[in-house]
């Protein structure tokens, strides 16, 4: 490519190396997103090559800067700088993304997502695609930094310093979990974070001008945040001077806004909405590598001086970083040994030995105790042990009794190291927040009302697909909550959570069973948790009478059998606070001589990872009259109650009143779990031919 060097800087051969990868890999795959990468290339290039800290060797570096690519649809951006960057796998025996990875582009199997999935290749920070959630996520990166440079520095040891980027289109500017963070971040004055908006002024539907004319800088400014602009996106040097102003930048995170036209170089299709979302074809890419003055019929070429650019540039500056930090953490462990230590456990996710030793014990003396105010207990319990686990409420947390006690303090600008979150009413953000702390080691946990968990669906997702052990917890968790009517009581919301992949769902039924769900989250590293917590009081069972509360970690469990040793001939299998309500129909059912089984079953996910032989004892299979107890709505209980079975569940929202009343007008009684139980036996004896009179 000496021809090319010498009719073209080498900058610029750099960055049209990254955008000819992206037509050939959007052409190749026959499908993508090429405009916004093209336009975006000299931005990617700038950042990654002048300004970033980060060791191509060990992407996993603690203190290295994060880049999140929010425009996730631009992934061939992301990808053409890794693998120009050099960026090596952890096991470091390859490029993290391969010229072959690109190659294959969109295929089955390749880390080249259609959008940048986290894990399928080390260097991709998080998984992004849902406009907003990926600057959302980059806000709670920002939060860990600080609360970790707080929690760790020490005078002449800046531990953690590191600094996180996130790259964002119109659409992030439009979606409210984008405003959501923005506001959280310039409240916190995260000076950490800098949001770099690709203002193209193009959507799929066309000019943004159809849905979109209000000032970003201003809203931006009236949020806290810096401002400043880059008139022009292949001004490489604008954004060098821009860039390397925000790494001294203090007070404020930094918006920078980069005008760029989409498809830059596509002589017919840049600036226009065609350049979004389709390959460009085979004459205007070739018309565009004109352009760009590129070898028209070259295909996933690249020159040996972009890869000499990018070892000159990024490889060089992180080594020497990564080796300047080695040597002050050598020095650190031996200044504090006891810092240190906490470190690594925070980073490898290792608990504290005998962290949960003091979890409180609690007998049917201390109840009935609501689910929240139980968790509040343990919570506190667990924080006091693990000093990384860190949290808070959208503006809840005297409803949701998760505030840390003790000299936990209140994360913010005054103190970043303080334990206690504080979101505001911003259930979006403070969800994918959730997931950037999680992202940088910390084990966060944000806390709401069930119902509200509907606000947070995107960043939920996202976090069960990136395999984040954040915890969610969620009180008032069903009707049971009363007064405040059906707008706040929770119907399907469990059974969408239960029908999210690797999200684990806990509804404990008893203030013991709370204490066993937390022995379950902590365990957790590689899957989010949903605890789901009741606002009522509930009894606290007579765990002498009864089953262990530690039978939560399976799933479900025999919380009682019949007290008189036969053989049960119905099932009423409960969750949450139900349980109670089950274990009181069973003693009326055995005043009228039918044996009953209680099965708790607080989580369906860890049920259904049991071996069948341990399902089958709890829930036998020849017991055919099963009722399934619970105040939600019934969609997926068929599964465990089979065809002849009964399921007490919600068909209808909730209504407003004292929760005894509402609980009696829904049919969730004792005397209506009775009544259903009998109904059952008599169906299926007579089913079998028996007679039970």
């Amino acid at each position: 490519m000496t021809d090319l060097a010498a009719t073209v800087d080498v900058d610029t051969v750099t960055v049209n190396t990254i955008r000819t990868l992206v037509i050939d890999a959007i052409a190749q795959a026959k499908s993508g997103h090429p405009g916004a990468a093209m336009a975006l290339a000299p931005v990617g290039y700038t950042l990654w090559n002048h300004t970033l800290r980060y060791d191509v060797n060990d992407p996993h570096w603690i203190n290295r800067d994060r880049f999140v690519l929010s425009a996730g649809h631009a992934s061939m951006l992301l990808y053409a700088l890794l693998h120009l960057a050099g960026v090596r796998s952890a096991d470091r025996d390859r490029l993290a993304i391969e010229l072959d990875d690109i190659r294959q582009f969109r295929q089955l199997g390749s880390p080249c997502a259609g959008h940048p999935e986290y894990e399928l290749a080390d260097g991709i920070e998080c998984t992004t695609g849902p406009l907003g959630t990926g600057v959302a996520t980059s806000v709670g990166m920002a939060m860990a930094g600080k609360w970790q440079a707080a929690r760790f520095n020490r005078p002449g040891f800046d531990i953690f310093d590191y600094r996180v980027y996130a790259l964002a289109g119109d659409g992030d500017m439009m979606e409210g979990i984008g405003q959501e963070a923005a506001s959280l971040a310039g409240h916190l004055k995260l000076d950490n974070l800098c949001w770099i908006y690709d203002s193209n002024a193009i959507t799929i539907e066309g000019e943004t001008s159809l849905a979109f004319t209000e000032d970003v800088a201003t809203r931006f400014r009236s949020y806290g945040w810096t401002v400043t602009y880059v008139a022009d996106a292949n001004d490489l040097a604008a954004l060098r001077r821009i860039f390397n102003e925000f790494t001294s930048h203090t007070g404020s995170p930094m918006l920078v806004i980069v005008r760029s036209i989409i498809g830059y170089g596509a002589p017919t299709k840049q600036g226009t909405a065609s350049a979004h979302s389709e390959p460009l074809g085979d004459d205007e890419a070739r018309a565009a590598k004109r352009f760009y003055q590129w070898p028209q019929e070259a295909r996933f070429h690249v020159p040996d001086l972009a890869y000499e650019q990018f070892a000159l540039g990024v490889c060089a500056r992180g080594t020497q970083r990564r080796n300047d930090w080695d040597d002050a953490m050598a020095r650190y462990e031996s200044a504090h040994p006891e810092l240190v230590d906490e470190l690594w456990s925070m980073v490898t996710r290792t608990l504290p030995e005998d962290w949960d030793a003091d979890l409180p014990e609690f007998t049917p003396a201390d109840g009935p105790v609501a689910g929240r105010i139980a968790n509040q207990r343990v919570l506190n319990s667990v924080a006091a042990t693990v000093p990384w686990l860190i949290g808070g409420a959208s503006d809840l947390a005297p409803s949701t009794k998760t505030g840390l006690e003790g000299a936990s303090g209140h994360f913010g600008p005054t103190d970043y190291g303080g334990r206690n979150l504080h979101f505001g009413v911003r259930e979006a953000a403070a969800a994918a927040a959730a997931n950037g702390l999680a992202l940088c080691g910390l084990r966060p946990f944000q806390a709401g009302f069930l119902v509200f968990s509907d606000f947070q669906r995107g960043p939920l997702r996202l976090g069960a697909l990136m395999g984040q052990p954040v915890i969610h917890v969620f009180t008032h968790d069903s009707i049971g909550m009363g007064e405040d009517g059906p707008t706040h009581q929770p119907v399907e919301q469990l059974a969408s959570l239960r029908a999210m992949p690797n999200l684990v769902d806990l509804r404990p039924a008893d203030a013991n069973e709370v204490r066993e769900a937390w022995r379950v989250i902590m365990s957790l590293d590689d899957r989010p948790v949903a605890l789901v917590l009741s606002k009522q009081d509930v009894p606290v069972f007579d765990r002498t009478a009864v089953a262990s509360a530690a039978g939560l970690a399976r799933g479900a469990y025999v919380l009682a059998d019949p007290a008189d040793g036969t053989d049960p001939v119905a099932l009423i299998i409960a969750t949450g606070s139900e349980v109670a309500l089950a274990m009181q129909a069973r003693e009326c059912l055995a005043e009228t001589g039918v044996p009953v089984r209680v099965v708790s079953m607080p989580s369906w996910a860890l049920f259904d990872e049991q071996a069948s032989d341990y399902r089958d004892h709890v829930l036998p299979p020849h017991l055919a009259a099963r009722v399934a107890v619970e105040a939600a709505s019934g969609f997926g209980w068929e599964r465990h109650v089979g065809a002849a079975g009964r399921i007490i569940a919600l068909d209808s929202f909730g209504a407003s009143g004292p929760v005894a009343d509402v609980h009696r007008h829904f049919g969730f009684t004792v005397e209506d779990v009775t009544r259903t139980v009998l109904e059952v036996v008599g169906r299926t004896d007579r089913q079998h031919g028996l007679d039970t009179a």
